[in-house]
């Protein structure tokens, strides 16, 4: 008999992505599949097959695959099965085609593969068949296996979510476009891999994968996708506030391969969750707010404050950040002791250097919890992140010396409200008990302890639990009165408030200061201070305005390119007792919504129209307003000019759009300014065939 010739094979991409609930993604000309479970392929052969016909599968990666490297698998029809390893058997034949089932083992190498078949001396290789095999949360001997249904929609589906952030006192939920399953960003996963240089047999490895990836979103060291900026100037790129979600960047680095200009720490967390989401791998965007960055590794954090009570930038590289979001994935640990499974942290931004580059995790979420800080990777870092102390000192000036006075300590300042989206609701979870402890527990301070005998505390005071302070004889409390959220344009106006409980007379010098900073906690202005000494003779109460005009800040608001806040510190000194009070505030700015208006359902391919609504109820112009929008399954991200909105003055835009997939959707909008960074709307509907 002539030998065998093929002439063509089906990857069967509609059946195949239906079990492997890959139906979602964007590329429906190859086939994707998850590892540990079977496909099927049709082959055509140019005559009916015999029982003695020798018919190879072959899946091969990259330039030079060889076997010995794992980077070229054979199938032999054949061959029987091996749970452990990648086998093809015939499961049907009829006449000239051949139905085969092909299973890969729950360790496969993640990546793209291209197919060819060989009989005998002829070679099938069409050069355009590829399968993608991905990670698999629902293969329970996949080591990213997640077994609660609900969760795995949301972790590994869902390609829209929120991002935390704003401040402990103000939580705001920014809607994210985690895009997934969009045109390119498969693809963009892979050649990120491959930029990883990882070892086909490591691909395997979600611990390693996940690592990789927290190295390449961030551009550092691997021309990776992001470049991280915190200058307050986005000239020359897109600055970090206007980004509505992760495929237009991860599309535009996969068209250019260079860098995209500009990411802070949410837009690195949306890309790394995307990036994790589209490989298989369960993932989630987690808030940390008051984030320690604790260069010394010492579980303090000191800030400076000059005599007028102003923090001063320049004294010390640790830093206390509003908000830091980082990302938890979902995977076993064999690498590890066991009790280490689960939740992942990992970060790709760019804020220490690991092993050489900017890299951080995967560290188990529970090590942190307990404090065992010796476990990979990174966990003396993030333990840092949620447990250091706050250490206030003030900067004074004796005789041309500077004298440093410690004002106090807070064990209970940082790590506060971890905030991630919930499972299967648009609301806040508070994760904070996965990562600590109650503050204050015995559970908490032995988690402490456990993780100093491993910090390189060799000023080991650190560690010791610091004994409170003594109540003060001078029985004084601070408060500050006024509004948390100002309305930008207006005025501050807060009242400091000093209580005397005590029939104590006490003269009190107190400085109160008010300063414009950023989320990361530098200082963009100084909005002005006061100054004063109080007697408490025969006064409960003493209340000290602290007025600060509108123009005051407008010009640093609206110069700077990064959303701002206001914080105020208060320095009290008791003269007779020589004892020192202080309290912090911070106040953020509050903004007209954005409205988005649409039918709640459309159908497929059928036009609908999209509204986006904004009145400028500010006591100031807002210029040079622009609307970013972007719709997953509607329409790609659009920029549209909008020019001055005066006060008063609304504006609508209106989109025509043709849904092109069925399901739940959701329509993102932003509005920036010179003066207001990010305004977020959203709106969602359900789009049906």
């Amino acid at each position: 008999a002539s030998s065998l010739k093929t002439l063509g094979v089906d990857l069967l991409q509609k059946q195949n992505a239906r079990l492997h609930h890959t139906e979602e993604y964007h590329d429906n000309t190859c086939l994707i599949v998850r590892r540990g479970q079977m496909f099927q392929l049709k082959l055509t052969f140019d005559r009916e097959l015999k029982d003695n016909d020798e018919v190879v599968v072959q899946l091969s990666v990259g330039e030079k695959p060889l076997e010995s490297n794992e980077t070229l698998l054979s199938m032999n029809l054949r061959s029987g099965q091996d749970a452990r390893c990648w086998c093809a058997n015939i499961s049907n034949t009829s006449g000239k085609e051949c139905l085969v089932a092909v299973t890969s083992p729950a360790d496969a190498a993640v990546g793209k593969y291209f197919l060819s078949v060989t009989t005998g001396p002829h070679i099938y290789n069409p050069g355009n068949k590829v399968v993608y095999v991905l990670f698999n949360p629902w293969c329970e001997a996949d080591t990213v296996f997640m077994p609660n249904d609900t969760e795995r929609l949301e972790y590994v589906h869902s390609d829209t979510g929120y991002i935390y952030v704003g401040s402990i006192q103000n939580i705001v939920g920014r809607p994210w476009n985690f895009g997934q399953f969009e045109e390119d960003v498969l693809d963009s996963c892979m050649y990120l891999l491959d930029k990883s240089k990882l070892k086909q047999k490591v691909r395997k490895d979600p611990v390693i994968v996940s690592r990789a990836m927290s190295a390449l979103v961030n551009a550092n060291d691997d021309s990776g996708v992001l470049f991280g900026n915190w200058s307050g100037t986005y000239s020359g790129g897109t600055s970090p506030v206007a980004w509505t979600g992760s495929a237009p960047i991860l599309q535009k680095y996969y068209k250019t391969k260079k860098p995209i200009c500009f990411g802070q720490c949410w837009v690195f967390s949306g890309v790394l969750t995307a990036v994790m989401r589209c490989l298989g791998i369960p993932a989630r965007s987690v808030t940390n707010f008051a984030s320690a960055h604790d260069t010394q590794e010492n579980l303090k954090v000191d800030i400076y404050l000059n005599e007028r009570g102003e923090k001063l930038n320049d004294m010390t590289s640790d830093s206390v950040w509003n908000f830091h979001v980082w990302n938890d994935v979902w995977m076993k640990r064999p690498d590890l002791p066991q009790g280490f499974d689960g939740w992942q942290a990992v970060d790709a931004t760019p804020q220490e250097i690991s092993q050489g580059i900017y890299q951080c995790g995967p560290c188990p979420v529970k090590a942190i919890r307990s404090g065992e800080v010796y476990l990979l990777y990174d966990s003396k870092f993030v333990f840092a992140e949620v447990n250091a102390d706050r250490v206030f000192w003030q900067v004074k000036n004796e005789n041309g010396k500077q004298k440093l006075v410690k004002l106090r300590e807070e064990t209970k300042a940082i790590g506060k409200s971890i905030s991630t989206k919930a499972v299967g609701k648009n609301t806040r979870e508070d994760i904070t008990a996965q990562y600590k402890f109650p503050e204050g527990s015995p559970e908490e301070r032995k988690a402490v302890e456990k993780a100093c005998s491993y910090l390189n505390s060799s000023n080991l005071a650190v560690c010791e639990s610091t004994t409170p302070l003594p109540p003060l004889q001078a029985g004084i409390q601070l408060e500050v009165e006024g509004e948390k959220a100002l309305w930008l344009g207006n005025p501050i106006n807060l009242n400091i408030i000093v209580q005397n409980s005590s029939a104590g007379v006490w003269t009190i010098n107190l400085v109160a200061s008010c300063q414009l900073q950023s989320y990361t906690g530098k200082i963009e202005a100084n909005l002005g201070s006061i100054k004063q000494t109080v007697q408490t003779e025969g006064k409960p109460v003493i209340q000290l305005p602290l007025n600060i005009a509108a123009d005051a800040y407008m010009k640093t608001v609206t110069s700077v390119e990064d959303e701002l806040l206001i914080k105020v510190n208060i320095i009290a000194e008791i003269q007779e007792t020589n004892e020192k009070l202080t309290d912090e505030l911070t106040l953020t700015f509050q903004y007209p919504p954005l409205k988005v208006e649409m039918p709640e359902t459309a159908k497929i391919n059928e036009d609908f129209t999209c509204s986006f609504i904004f009145k400028n109820t500010l006591s100031i112009p807002l210029e040079k307003c622009k609307l970013h929008v972007e719709g997953l399954g509607i329409f790609k991200m659009e920029t549209i000019g909008q020019g001055d909105i005066m006060p008063g003055r609304i504006i609508k835009s209106q989109i025509i759009c043709a849904p092109n997939k069925t399901g739940e959707k959701k329509i993102v909008a932003k509005l920036t300014s010179n003066q207001v960074k990010g305004i977020s709307g959203e709106k969602t509907i359900t789009i049906t065939a």
